[in-house]
């Protein structure tokens, strides 16, 4: 019998395929599509600690940047692009700038490095930012990486290890014996296991609403726009204070915020927006335009720039905007891995970790209380930010 069956294919289910298969379990994953072509496919590949203010996400991405810098030093076959690049927040003129010291300040508090940069420092940084700029905080612990790559990386390995993979599969509920799972049904039959884990991203909501405690996740669609190939002319992950607030912001209709970042291949990727309109993913040119002018207007250069193609995924959003990690309150031996919304890819080798210690009765590297999939149940849901 399988040990473990994992529900979804994306980076955060190959990083726990991972974690458990290093501990010695047999796993199974299923997906319902190719692996890693939901989600985890459609991301620019961020691993920041710059955009989180002090708590429990923060100290989680702490730790799992450091499991990124290990998993980097390991023996894989590609290039997975772990870039130290660093990021730029952008300041602007006024209050703003003391708001972003006070920003720097509390993140040095919980342990996180930010350098305060003024008109001159920002400009060395990144000398082809429109004139103007007052300063800025730039966050040398800010990494980024090509997701993709990774994700397989982390499924080659996991195979290695004696997992399977098993792709176009369509998990149909879970399988319960005496009041705990026994296995995953599928359209290709029963996978027996003696644990479940669900990682299934956005579609965690309506894919566990009739056999496991009801999860707040709903999709989040977001864009993301690719130029040709440049030189080294946008040199670190460079954002406004905007996209914090629109990471945060629990509004379901569309917010668009500055981000731009150059890439190992010389692609520019140019971002961000999101909005919450269920899985329709149908074009919308005016988005497209409406990230373009944002860019040109911080980086006039790009005006003259091809735009070779744009993408759009749903990420997984969570009320409350935190990711649901851990135990089921009502079924046992299954564990949730989702509503990570756009801090998956970070927050993948962690989740993965946990997971396994969770599994294995380990004592757990990070306080998880803030994640607990308990949080949503009848007797806190009053509790719940809505």
């Amino acid at each position: 019998m399988t040990d473990v069956v994992i529900i979804g294919g994306g980076i955060i289910g190959a990083a726990t395929a991972y974690q458990l298969s290093l501990a010695g379990l047999r796993v199974h994953v299923l997906e319902r599509g190719a692996p890693v072509s939901g989600t985890s496919s459609r991301g620019e590949g961020n691993i920041l600690v710059s955009d989180k203010p002090p708590g429990p996400e923060l100290e989680l991405q702490k730790f799992s940047s450091r499991l990124w810098a290990e998993f980097d030093e390991s023996d894989h076959e590609l290039d997975i692009e772990l870039e130290e690049k660093g990021g730029v927040l952008l300041g602007v003129a006024g209050n703003a700038m003391t708001a972003l010291h006070g920003y720097a300040e509390a993140h040095e508090a919980a342990g996180v490095h930010a350098e305060r940069m003024d008109a001159a420092a920002l400009y060395e940084r990144e000398p082809n930012l429109a004139p103007g700029y007052p300063g800025g905080l730039f966050y040398p612990g800010d990494l980024q990486v090509m997701p993709v790559v990774a994700a397989f990386e982390m499924l080659r390995i996991a195979r290695r290890n004696g997992a399977t993979i098993s792709p176009y599969t369509e998990v149909r509920g879970v399988k319960v014996d005496k009041g705990v799972v026994a296995g995953v049904e599928t359209d290709n039959g029963t996978v027996p296991a003696r644990v479940v884990v669900n990682c299934s991203g956005a579609w965690a909501g309506p894919l566990t609403s009739s056999w496991a405690t009801p999860l707040p996740v709903e999709p989040r669609r977001g864009y993301v726009l690719v130029t040709s190939a440049l030189p080294h002319v946008v040199r670190h992950k460079v954002y406004s204070a905007e996209y914090m607030d629109n990471v945060s912001s629990s509004d379901a209709g569309l917010q668009a915020s500055l981000v731009v970042e150059g890439t190992k291949s010389g692609t520019v990727l140019i971002g961000a927006s999101r909005e919450r309109i269920g899985f329709d993913d149908r074009p919308r040119a005016e988005i497209v335009q409406r990230l373009a002018s944002q860019a040109i207007a911080v980086y006039p250069f790009l005006a003259d720039v091809r735009l070779i193609r744009y993408y759009q995924g749903f990420r997984p959003y969570a009320t409350g905007h935190l990711p649901i990690i851990g135990p089921d309150p009502e079924l046992g031996g299954l564990f949730h891995a989702v509503g990570h919304e756009g801090v998956g890819i970070g927050l993948a080798p962690a989740t993965g970790r946990i997971i396994t210690e969770m599994i294995l009765d380990l004592p757990l590297s990070v306080d998880m209380k803030a994640f607990a999939p308990s949080r949503f149940s009848e007797e806190s849901r009053h509790d719940v930010p809505v």
